[in-house]
């Protein structure tokens, strides 16, 4: 990626606005001010006194959870999008691939709505922002696997990582046939999501490593390992009681990661929850990730997920010089969203005994929110200003 001063002649400003941007993450306080909001409404007042602002001033009372959300997401596109107009190269490329792994998860929510006869403005409506792209919509129309690629994936960033999937269906089919949409139930779609991720991950991966190197090497590394990782252990779990044999799981399992090669080979022999623990065992960070799982293992692998990426996440904005602040932030910016959510669903459903359950990202001045300079690194130039 070059040096550390030919860095910043290029991206030294986006790095200090984005760290800025990263100082009005809400810290504990903000959290527990939130906390002791009676509605939804109040909840509007008291992120006003954050870096939200008056965001949802022209939204009428009373305010809804989805419009919350809906609103707070925007917020992040807006910045995401204020840094990406900026970017050069090699930054504008890994920015663009942040942004693939939306595409996949909306393209999976238009087929599973087609799947079920679901309105499609409605579908759309849904989608999230960073993951739109032209022909979307028309991803409900193709009665085939080979159809949907030819007619919207095809010309789209993700339709590389398209071609597996049709070799992983057509595989096991008598003279190469396509499953048609009435074939696609919803462990087949998960299966289209896996497939569609492991290429995307292990392409990212190979970007950031190589076409990146240095300081973004070693942090994106960690980062999508973990998201591997993620994916071979719940892939895993999810195929409990369904007819996903072995050799069809390891084709899901990502080839990077912690978990890679070993790992993965013993989970996809597991057949129960006790076989999964048995196969994290020697991995110190995922050996206590179902120890208190019980009878909902699938959220409290998603809480323990959630922690391990918000920690590292939180690491990387501990080094200069390197793009994976950029997707730090965006996680981080993701997970304070889910808090707030979750803090105003407990608060309207009167759920206020489940409240503290949300992902914690700062616990106090020392360690988060507002207490980092926003100013840019040392020899950082000026390449434009950050949005009102």
């Amino acid at each position: 990626m070059g040096s550390m001063m030919y860095y910043n002649v290029d991206h030294g400003f986006l790095e200090s606005v984005v760290r800025g941007f990263r100082s009005g993450i809400l810290g504990q306080t903000d959290y527990a001010n939130l906390q002791q909001c009676e509605t939804v409404d109040d909840m509007k007042l008291q992120l006003q006194s954050t870096d939200y602002g008056n965001f949802l001033a022209s939204e009428p009372s009373p305010l809804s959870t989805t419009v919350l959300a809906t609103k707070c997401t925007e917020k992040l596109v807006a910045e995401f999008n204020h840094l990406r107009a900026q970017a050069v190269e090699p930054l504008a490329t890994f920015m663009e691939y942040i942004t693939y792994g939306y595409m996949i998860d909306n393209l999976i929510l238009i087929i599973t709505g087609a799947l079920h006869d679901r309105d499609t403005a409605e579908l759309m409506a849904k989608c999230h922002p960073l993951g739109l792209f032209d022909g979307l919509s028309a991803a409900s129309i193709p009665n085939t696997a080979k159809d949907l690629y030819e007619m919207v994936v095809v010309e789209t960033p993700i339709g590389p990582y398209f071609v597996d999937v049709l070799n992983l269906f057509r595989a096991p089919q008598v003279g190469g046939n396509q499953p048609t949409m009435e074939d696609l139930n919803d462990i087949n779609i998960e299966i289209i999501r896996n497939a569609l991720y492991k290429a995307y991950l292990e392409d990212f991966y190979a970007f950031a490593t190589t076409k990146c190197g240095g300081e973004t090497a070693e942090i994106m590394a960690g980062i999508l390992d973990l998201e591997a990782d993620r994916r071979s252990i719940n892939i895993t779990i999810n195929s409990f009681a369904t007819e996903l044999d072995r050799d069809q799981k390891t084709k899901l399992f990502p080839s990077i990661g912690v978990l890679s090669p070993e790992g993965t080979a013993r989970l996809s022999l597991a057949q129960d929850i006790d076989a999964v623990r048995a196969a994290l065992d020697p991995y110190a960070a995922y050996r206590g990730i179902l120890s208190d799982a019980g009878d909902s293992e699938d959220k409290s692998v998603e809480n323990a997920f959630f922690e391990l990426e918000v920690a590292l996440n939180k690491d990387a904005f501990e080094q200069q010089f390197h793009f994976g602040l950029f997707w730090a932030y965006v996680k981080l910016r993701e997970q304070e969203v889910r808090n707030i959510v979750w803090i105003a669903e407990c608060i309207s459903q009167d759920q206020r005994h489940q409240i503290n359950q949300y992902v914690t990202i700062f616990w106090g001045v020392g360690d988060g929110a507002r207490a980092e300079p926003a100013g840019p690194p040392m020899g950082a130039g000026r390449r434009g200003a950050a949005p009102p």
